[in-house]
Parts: structure tokens; sequence; C-alpha cells
């Protein structure tokens, strides 16, 4: 296992980040599948745990809870908020008011008193950066948080809340966790550079691009990955990007098997090859899964197989754009840019 400095915190941690999304009914993954994975990965070197209060309504919290009794001062634990937790309206977001209040909730149901790193799930345009970074800073000097940081943030806002932090001389975001695979590249043009400017940490999720990069999906092949069961849509070969994607990984996975890799070995090594990423998250279901991920832990691509990478999807290419979480609703609605 690989460790990198968390941004300019100082903490170090594993190339690899333990993802607990699919704990709980929406991996339908047990209590006890989910230690056996913690355990494993604890074991392997990851020290990294990342989770989410709307994970399965908040069971993924609990079962990583759980999980880590008697471990704690081992990991480095995240979580996250500001996604509907239910249908009272103030029930999400990013305000003083429900940060403060879900902050509770999630140490609750983790059984811990503190996190090491709270994000913002994603960014809450019905609230200012000042009311947000407050909160947080407030949170942070009571020993509640750590560190605080952005998930899929548009680079854009990550350059208002640093501005807003220094402007109001609150704490400020030391990670941005987005959305970045050999597929979906787009990250690469804007948010990237502007986290190396900062000098944030970087936690990459969905880095096997929601199982198109896990060697299950293939050409011929009926699709049968767990997303394909509720999120039919991305996988329709019918539908032109996907057409895209599916035509990337048969060239793809040539490029793995002339560089004796797995597709998983070479997806990972791909996104931890980028000098701003720091850690990749990923969230396997089974330990089969969790040891045909760790198996790209030392994974070093060579020039020559990242050169064919960029020769199959080109630097700052989605070849789904349309699934990016942060592009401006202006874009996606038009009475937003006609009002």
């Amino acid at each position: 296992m690989q460790y990198r400095t968390l941004g300019r915190t100082g903490v170090q941690v594993s190339s690899l980040a333990l993802g607990a999304m699919n704990f709980g009914k929406l991996g339908r993954t047990t209590q006890d599948e989910a230690t056996a994975i913690v355990d494993a990965a604890l074991d392997a070197g990851i020290n990294v745990i990342d989770t989410a209060d709307m994970y399965s309504g908040g069971e993924s919290e609990e079962m990583v809870g759980k999980a880590i009794v008697g471990r704690r001062d081992d990991i480095v634990l995240a979580t996250k908020a500001s996604m509907p937790m239910g249908d009272e309206r103030n029930h999400q977001g990013s305000s003083r008011r429900w940060l403060v209040t879900e902050l509770d909730n999630s140490l609750r149901r983790l059984g811990v008193d503190h996190v090491d790193l709270y994000q913002i799930h994603r960014w809450d345009p019905s609230t200012s950066d000042e009311e947000t970074l407050s909160a947080l800073t407030d949170l942070q000097r009571a020993g509640k948080i750590r560190y605080f940081g952005s998930s899929t943030f548009p680079a854009y806002r990550i350059v208002q809340a640093k501005w807003a932090a220094r402007e109001n001389h609150l704490s400020r975001y030391v990670t941005e966790q987005p959305s970045y695979s050999i597929l979906q590249r787009g990250i690469e043009t804007h948010v990237l550079p502007v986290t190396e400017q900062y000098g944030l940490g970087v936690l990459v999720w969905s880095p096997l691009a929601s199982g198109w990069l896990s060697g299950a999906i293939r050409e011929g092949q009926e699709i049968t990955t767990s997303r394909s069961t509720f999120m039919p849509q991305r996988f329709d070969t019918a539908i032109p990007s996907n057409r895209a994607r599916l035509d990337a990984v048969e060239q793809l996975a040539k490029v793995a098997d002339e560089a004796d890799l797995t597709m998983i070995q070479l997806a990972l090594g791909f996104v931890t090859a980028h000098p701003a990423v720091t850690s990749a998250i990923i969230g396997p279901r089974t330990l089969g899964h969790l040891h045909s991920q760790l198996a790209a832990a030392d994974t070093v691509l060579s020039a020559d197989v990242l050169d064919a990478i960029d020769a199959i999807v080109a630097p700052g290419v989605d070849l789904a754009a349309h699934e990016k979480y942060d592009t401006p609703q202006a874009l996606l609605d038009a009475a937003q840019r006609r009002r």
C-alpha cells in the first residue's frame, strides 16, 4: 500500500480508501460482511473509511460504527452531509441549522465523538459559503470534526469557498471529493488544477466508473452489475454515450492484457497516477470485490500504458458528460437561464 499526505494537513492516508456506500440495503451488504470487509481492508493497509449520512438512510454509518469498534484510532474516518435525509425540507443542505443537527446524528450512528473529515456532499446553491464555513469552523473548534472538505464541487465553487474563508477569517476546505475515472476525465480540465493550486487533498470516487471498468462489462455479454439494476439508463448500449463507453472498454481491455494487468488494476492505477489525486475510493460489496481491488494497491502504470489510455480517452474528456453532478443548474434548467 502506498501512503500520501492529505493535502497540507500532514495526515498520512492510503492511496486506496474504503468507501461504504454499499453497506446496508443499497448494496445488500450485511453487518457481518461489512465488518469482514473493514477488517480485511485495514489489515491490508487501508486507513481511510468514507461514508455519508444518506447512504441507505444512515444504515451505512451505523454499520461502519459497529465494524470499527476497537480500531477507531487506526482510521481516518470521513463522512458527508447535505443530501436529503427524508422528506422534511430542512433536513438537507448546508445551513448551520442542518449541519449542526446532522453531525450529531452521524456521530451517534457511527458511535464516535468526532470524525476526522466532514464533507459537504454537494454544493448547496441556496446557502452562502459564509454560513456553511462558519458552522463548520465552529464544529471544528468544538472538537467534533478535525477537518472539513467538499465533494463534487465545480472548480469555481472551490475557488469561491477559498475566497469566502479568507475574507471572513474562517477555516477552509482541505479536501475535495470528485468523480474521476478513465471514462470520466473532465475534472482534469479545471478541478484538479485548482486543487493543486490550493493544496487540497483529493479523494476520488467511482474510479471503476460504476462498474464499467471492473472487467465484468464486455462486448457481447449481458450487463448484470448491481448498478445496472437501479440505473439501467447508464448501461443501455443503445444510448450513444454508453456505446462510446463500451467501445472504450474493449480497447482498454487490450491495453490491460498487453500490460499483464486486470482492468481493475488499470483503472485504479490510472487515477492514482495523477499527481493531484491523493486516494481512490473503492466501494466493494463483497470480500471478493475487495481483494480484486486491493490487487491494485501497488500498481504503477508505465508511461507507455498511460499514453495508450490517452489515445483511447483523451485528457479532460467525459464520455458521459450528462452524468456529471457539478454542472451548473442554469445549464440543465432553461428557466434559470431565462428568468
